[in-house]
């Protein structure tokens, strides 16, 4: 071979090796960045609607309630309760509000969010998917009280 081939033959793997790097950099980076919150249009505007009114009722009568997550499944952490604010997020990682010690957990999971008075849960791109009542969650959905969530082999309950 020659030497200009032998020549290119290296560039082209030592651009494989950077992008190879690249990419897992980049998911090490997705996995461990927080999730932004989500917030309203009418109330980051700053709107004093009607509309905005009864969110703002809504969402402080359905705090009032401050339903929890309770532990069903594995039964060494049954029992166990967390309750909830506006929102939650749930994974492995430490900055998380409920932290699971679960290898089957992404570092953050999913998250649990008071939005128009509902309790909602949402998938944050976890690896194994989050679960409600059986059903994979695939974008934000209403999570009411005697739901079950599963999250890798964790199971809780909202109640």
């Amino acid at each position: 071979m020659s030497d200009q081939l032998l020549f290119v033959l290296k560039l082209c793997l030592l651009a494989l090796l950077y992008l190879f790097f690249f990419r897992v950099v980049r998911a090490v980076w997705a996995e461990l960045r927080t999730p932004s919150p989500v917030v309203g249009s009418a109330v980051a505007a700053g709107a004093a609607a009607p509309a905005g009114r009864r969110e703002r009722k809504a969402q402080a009568k359905a705090a009032k309630a401050r339903p929890q997550l309770v532990v069903v499944e594995p039964a060494a952490l049954a029992g166990r309760g967390y309750q909830l604010d506006n929102e939650a997020s749930i994974g492995r990682a430490a900055g998380c509000q409920i932290t699971l010690d679960d290898t089957y957990a992404s570092q953050i999971h999913a998250r649990v969010f008071l939005r128009d008075g509902q309790w909602l849960v949402e998938d944050l791109g976890s690896t194994n998917g989050t679960w409600l009542n059986r059903h994979k969650v695939s974008g934000p959905m209403v999570l009411q009280r005697g739901d079950r969530l599963q999250i890798g082999n964790t199971v809780m309950e909202l109640r």
